[in-house]
């Protein structure tokens, strides 16, 4: 197995047990429970499911399809600030919570396949930069783990971090020129050092040694900034220098339109 191969199926098992341990969390839920409200407006505990089976479906097409894909970015284009809820509540009105279950089931079990079988170095299109295999399964697995810290939130469970957040952190640092891009602004031409602390006391590091401009702090709440499930006045991260200070304002580490975030605690 080459280097690359290595580095794909370890991602596509990490998205495999994050799947999973989802799964798990909302197929004990009650009919109350999947009806319950997230801290994303407007969405349930179904909603955010059905998020996640329209996304693993939408990626599928970029991996099998990119010509049908290219059309679904046109529909994004066309409503870029209403199509993801429409599509989550178009499949929760259709499909009772078991159905939209098997359907999320059966729909990333179909993702996985084709992203094993792809062939090395092969890009997919996707709404922001073009993806490989082991950058489409680690954006994947970030939006399972940010919609399940919701639907967790919702349902009052606590989760226990797992070193698969170094994947959630990857994109988000990985994301950076992006997040200033979206919001028409130009990025900083110098790359910024980041280091996290896991819980288990490792830690994750991206940027350069001796770079001026510095993020720090744990590796939770780096991973909470960036997919937008806390404001940075509840996180513990430190920025050093003016540029790296703006982007822990606006990180972000998903695709498509900047997202308001959550406000801060003292302001719910």
């Amino acid at each position: 197995m080459s280097d690359a191969s290595a580095v794909n199926a370890a991602v596509l098992d990490d998205l495999r047990q994050e799947s999973e341990e989802l799964d798990l969390l909302v197929a004990g839920a009650s009919a109350e429970g999947w009806a319950a409200p997230t801290p994303a407006e407007g969405w349930s505990v179904a909603h955010q499911i059905a998020h996640l089976n329209w996304t693993d479906e939408v990626a599928l097409t970029a991996v099998t399809d990119p010509g049908a894909f290219a059309a679904e970015v046109e529909k994004a284009l066309a409503r870029p600030e209403t199509f993801v809820d429409e599509a989550a509540g178009e499949i929760v009105a259709l499909l009772p919570a078991e159905d939209l279950l098997v359907q999320w089931r059966e729909g990333r079990a179909r993702l996985h396949e084709a992203l094993r079988a792809a062939p090395p170095g092969v890009r997919f299109p996707w709404y922001g930069p073009p993806m490989s295999v082991a950058s489409m399964a680690t954006a994947r697995l970030m939006e399972t783990w940010a919609h399940g810290q919701d639907v967790a939130d919702a349902l009052g469970v606590h989760r226990q971090p797992t070193a698969r957040l170094r994947h959630v952190a990857r994109i988000g640092v990985r994301a950076r020129d992006y997040a200033y891009a979206v919001r028409g602004q130009q990025p900083p031409g110098e790359p910024f050092r980041v280091e996290l602390k896991g819980l288990e006391g490792e830690t994750v590091v991206h940027g350069p040694q001796d770079a001026a401009q510095r993020v720090s702090g744990p590796l939770l709440d780096f991973c909470l900034l960036v997919t937008q499930r806390a404001h940075r006045d509840d996180l513990a991260l430190t920025a050093v220098g003016p540029d790296a200070d703006r982007w822990l304002d606006i990180a972000q580490a998903f695709a498509g339109p900047a997202g308001a975030g959550r406000p801060p605690k003292a302001e719910r």
